[in-house]
C-alpha cells in the first residue's frame, strides 16, 4: 500500500503532466483504488495545493496579436509587511500573469501579456512604474518559446541536408 504522502506526490506528478487524466487511469497507473484517488485530489483542491488545472498554449500559432513580456521590479518593502502587499497590489491588475519574488538586483519577476509592445509599454509606464513602492523596472519581451511549463512547443528541426565533402 502507497503512503498518502507517497501517493499526493504520486497523483501530483502525473496530472502537473497531463492534467487531463482520468481518475480510473490515474488509478490504474499507480496501482490503487479510484475512489482513494478521488478523495486525494479533493483534499489536495480543499488544501490549495492542486491551485488550477491549466493548459499550455502555444499563442504563436494561433495569434500575431499577443505579446508576453518579462518585468523586472525593483522596490521598497512596506515596514511590517515586507513584500507581500506590493506583490498583493501588483497581482490585481488583469494584464498580469504571474508574479515571483526573486533574488538577484530585482525583488519581483512579472509576466504579462498584452496585445503589442507598445500597450505592455504603457501599461508599465501607467501603471507599474507609477506604484509608490517601486524603483524601477526592467521590460524584456519573449520573442519565441521553445519550452513553456516543461512543455517543448516546436519540434526539433532535423537538416537533411547532404553533406559534401571539398
Amino acid at each position: 500500500m502507497i503512503k498518502n504522502k507517497e501517493l499526493k506526490e504520486k497523483i501530483l506528478k502525473l496530472i502537473e503532466r497531463n492534467a487531463t487524466l482520468s481518475t480510473k487511469n490515474i488509478a490504474y497507473a499507480l496501482n490503487t483504488d479510484e475512489a482513494l484517488i478521488i478523495s486525494t485530489i479533493e483534499e489536495l483542491e480543499k488544501e490549495k495545493i492542486i491551485c488550477a488545472y491549466n493548459t499550455i498554449i502555444n499563442w504563436d500559432k494561433i495569434s500575431e496579436d499577443l505579446v508576453t513580456a518579462l518585468i523586472e521590479v525593483r522596490v521598497i518593502p512596506e515596514r511590517g509587511r515586507g513584500f507581500d502587499k506590493i506583490a498583493e497590489r501588483i497581482s490585481k491588475f488583469d494584464e498580469v500573469d504571474s508574479v515571483y519574488l526573486i533574488s538577484g538586483g530585482y525583488d519581483f519577476l512579472v509576466e504579462i501579456k498584452g496585445k503589442s509592445m507598445k500597450a505592455v509599454s504603457q501599461f508599465v509606464f501607467d501603471k507599474l512604474a507609477t506604484l509608490d513602492s517601486v524603483q524601477s523596472t526592467a521590460t524584456h519581451f519573449i520573442l519565441k518559446k521553445y519550452k513553456d511549463h516543461g512543455v517543448t512547443l516546436e519540434k526539433e528541426i532535423v537538416d537533411n541536408r547532404e553533406k559534401f565533402l571539398l
